[in-house]
């Protein structure tokens, strides 16, 4: 009889309930929101999904983030994801599928693009400041302003390049988070920054784009970006080897493998990882609300200042940029084009401004993984 008590307590106290904290549960309900707005209402599911299941069996099951020889035994299993994200593998090879589906073509036809894509960096350096006033040392502060550029991957590669890796679970979570939730967060700040008379500007058709130009973008972009800030290469590299592979149309295979299996299966590890990172422990303190603060005003400044570039534009042209494009200035590829266009559209549903914001968009990628590197070069990182 003593047995079958004996083992059936330990049974007992084997489950999760006897082992969870407040906090814990706090996260679970986290986690079952991110499900929610992933699968009810499609925010950036291919994040958001994997990064809330992530996030669910941490704190459920702390262990499965145990490092390697803790206890005298191996490190669990989402703790060899996470070591592909600290050592850079994951968001340099997401770059290169991001480069496979690209079409670099709206930027090379209308290179001032370049210029609204930069202008939305500003809330990269608004957010560094802030996080310095806010207690953070500058490579914390880095890191953290990265979620400026909404560009997930980047903010998971700086985070351990500067060796903050204690904070690049609210990190890449908040950056994740604002990706996803650029339909709702932007509308309002496009709105207020343009009149409808702005956003009902349309734009003159671009033009072609010859397959040599394609062929030729990617190769000097690399040149020319990793010549200035060697730094950049692991991104900025990949992402133009993966357009090359696009562009060049003599590797078919490595196109499709770049932009459909690898990427995704590199998105289900960095996904699940990153929500892994999202402990109670870890995740639930003022740390943690300071960067999501902080990312989110960040995002709102870079929003904002692409906007009102894109207003100067307009007047500079006389009229013939629509402010709108502005806002596609961050890195959110391809969902802050997908708002221009409509917020655009309802203003004038003729209006189609969805190339035209590819232009920005995709020159934000770049923005930001030269903002990277600049942060990196100034730290002496490599």
């Amino acid at each position: 009889m003593d047995y079958i008590t004996t083992t059936l307590s330990n049974l007992i106290h084997q489950t999760a309930f006897f082992n969870l904290e407040v906090g814990n549960y706090i996260m679970i309900l986290v986690a079952l929101v991110f499900l929610y707005l992933a699968i009810r209402h499609e925010f950036e599911p291919l994040l958001l999904v994997p990064i809330a299941f992530g996030m669910l069996l941490v704190n459920i099951y702390p262990d499965i983030m145990a490092e390697y020889g803790e206890g005298g035994a191996g490190g669990g299993l989402l703790y060899y994801f996470y070591k592909l994200d600290e050592w850079a593998i994951l968001p340099s090879l997401i770059f290169m599928g991001v480069g496979a589906m690209t079409d670099f073509g709206p930027l090379i036809a209308n290179p001032k693009s370049f210029l609204l894509g930069a202008a939305a960096q500003f809330g990269i350096f608004a957010a560094y400041f802030g996080a310095i006033a806010m207690g953070f040392n500058d490579k914390a502060a880095a890191a953290i302003s990265i979620i400026g550029g909404a560009d997930g991957p980047t903010s998971i590669f700086l985070a351990g390049k500067l060796q903050q890796t204690a904070l690049l679970g609210p990190i890449a979570v908040a950056a994740y988070s604002y990706m996803s939730l650029v339909p709702i967060i932007q509308p309002p700040i496009m709105k207020l920054l343009t009149t409808e008379k702005e956003r009902k500007i349309k734009m003159g058709q671009l033009r072609p784009v010859s397959k040599l130009e394609k062929i030729l973008f990617p190769i000097i972009v690399t040149i020319v970006v990793s010549l200035i800030l060697p730094t950049t290469a692991p991104l900025v590299g990949m992402l133009m080897l993966g357009n090359l592979f696009r562009e060049s149309g003599v590797v078919r295979q490595l196109t499709d493998t770049a932009s459909n299996a690898l990427m995704y299966i590199v998105v289900i590890i960095l996904g699940t990882s990153v929500g892994a990172t999202t402990s109670a422990q870890a995740f639930l303190n003022w740390d943690t609300i300071k960067i999501v603060v902080l990312g989110l005003i960040a995002f709102c400044f870079g929003t904002a200042a692409g906007v009102l570039f894109g207003k100067l534009m307009c007047v500079l042209t006389k009229g013939k940029v629509n402010p709108l494009i502005g806002s596609a200035g961050v890195s959110a590829v391809p969902m802050a084009a997908r708002v221009s266009q409509k917020v655009g559209a309802e203003a004038d549903p003729t209006n189609f401004l969805l190339m035209h914001a590819m232009g920005p968009n995709v020159a934000g990628v770049i923005g930001t993984a030269v903002a990277a590197g600049t942060f990196m070069a100034v730290f002496g990182v490599f």
